[in-house]
């Protein structure tokens, strides 16, 4: 069974794994082995922990060797490449949602904790590709799925991440900078979901949900954008 997904998972990605048992570890979120006490590979955080830096040297590599811009310009575009939403969004580019290995309960739940899951298992694969087999074979990885999104980010200016512009617009507008805070969390340690609203002094302008206080932050931001008409 497993053999079978891992064949299916190399052949849509383009990775060639020497050690299967890498890119199996890779898929296997922590929720996973609450279930399934025998199993024999550990779950992927750290993998996820070193394809996060390896997706980084990769990505800031190719933007110093292509583009003269100034660093600030740079930066956020590499933000807008590597956040949680872009990974999730590329990760259906490979069905990476049919292969990883969850607990019933977050198989059930598809919001966006879901999406947070498959955004760190795309960094796992990358972390277990760069052990695997090296830096080329990651970069490549990282070439094919996740680098090609760079034009139209740039062309479509969505570097410009909504708590940035909320910033801007409220400061602009009515002379406040906003302040964000957590209204709500809850859920097991592996899992924090939080609530968070953006204040402009003591006025709750949006709110936001996310599976970490910045991405929570990020939607408030936005539904603030959308209330505002900014």
């Amino acid at each position: 069974m497993f053999e079978d997904k891992i064949s299916q998972l190399e052949q849509k990605t383009g990775l060639k794994f020497i050690d299967k048992n890498l890119l199996l570890q890779a898929l296997t979120h922590r929720s996973y082995l609450n279930e399934n006490h025998n199993w024999h590979l550990d779950h992927n955080e750290r993998l996820e922990f070193l394809g996060d830096a390896v997706l980084e040297l990769v990505v800031t590599d190719h933007l110093y060797k292509n583009y003269p811009n100034p660093e600030g310009e740079m930066t956020n575009w590499r933000a807008a490449l590597v956040n949680a939403n872009m990974l999730s969004k590329i990760s259906s580019d490979f069905d990476l949602n049919d292969f990883v290995l969850l607990s019933r309960g977050e198989a059930r739940d598809t919001g966006r904790a879901r999406q947070y899951i498959l955004a760190n298992a795309v960094e796992a694969i990358i972390g277990a590709a760069y052990l695997d087999r090296g830096y080329e074979a990651a970069a490549k990885f990282i070439d094919k799925f996740i680098l090609k999104e760079l034009p139209v980010i740039i062309e479509k200016r969505l570097y410009r991440d909504s708590k940035s512009l909320f910033q801007e617009q409220a400061q602009d507008k009515v002379g406040i900078t906003p302040t964000y805070e957590v209204l709500e969390e809850w859920g097991p340690d592996h899992a924090r979901n939080f609530k968070v609203g953006v204040f402009l002094e003591k006025d709750l302008i949006g709110t936001g949900r996310g599976p970490s206080k910045q991405e929570a932050q990020q939607m408030a931001a936005e539904d603030a954008l959308k209330k505002k008409g900014w």
